[in-house]
């Protein structure tokens, strides 16, 4: 038989879970681009994807930018060096691939990645198509 004090141990034990599980929840991944030339990503988040520069130092000695779209959020940096050691990769999901893709083959067509540069249904059942700048690759999903 469970004496009251284990009960209160199992009670504590529990309270302790919960709290760990609230200090983790995170609400969103932003990530650091860095590039040559910072206009570069200007040209393709902001001109081609409409983000929003939600800050900027761009005329720093360290060019730097903050792109926002809703919820999603994205740091720009100017570092020759580590652009060179970086080309990441980034998945953009919505609910409407066609229409993205006709907005931004009509008006950014360079971007267009050429081994996937049209709407594809992939294997694993999503619509995909793929825009790439000199720094980074965004592949543009619908499940």
């Amino acid at each position: 038989m469970r004496s009251k004090g284990d009960y209160q141990r199992a009670s504590e034990c529990y309270n302790t879970v919960i709290k760990i599980k609230s200090i983790m929840d995170f609400t969103r991944l932003v990530p650091n681009v860095y590039y040559v030339d910072i206009k570069d990503g200007l040209k393709l988040f902001v001109d081609c994807l409409e983000f929003n520069i939600g800050y900027e130092e761009l005329k720093s000695k360290n060019p730097f930018c903050v792109v926002e779209k809703k919820e999603l959020r994205m740091n720009l940096f100017e570092h020759k060096e580590l652009a060179k050691e970086h080309n990441p990769e980034f998945r953009l999901v919505t609910n409407s691939i066609e229409e993205v893709y006709k907005k931004v083959s009509a008006s950014h067509p360079e971007f267009l990645h050429p081994n996937l540069s049209k709407v594809t249904l992939r294997p694993w059942g999503a619509k995909e198509f793929a825009l790439r700048d000199n720094q980074v690759c965004i592949i543009i999903q619908q499940w």
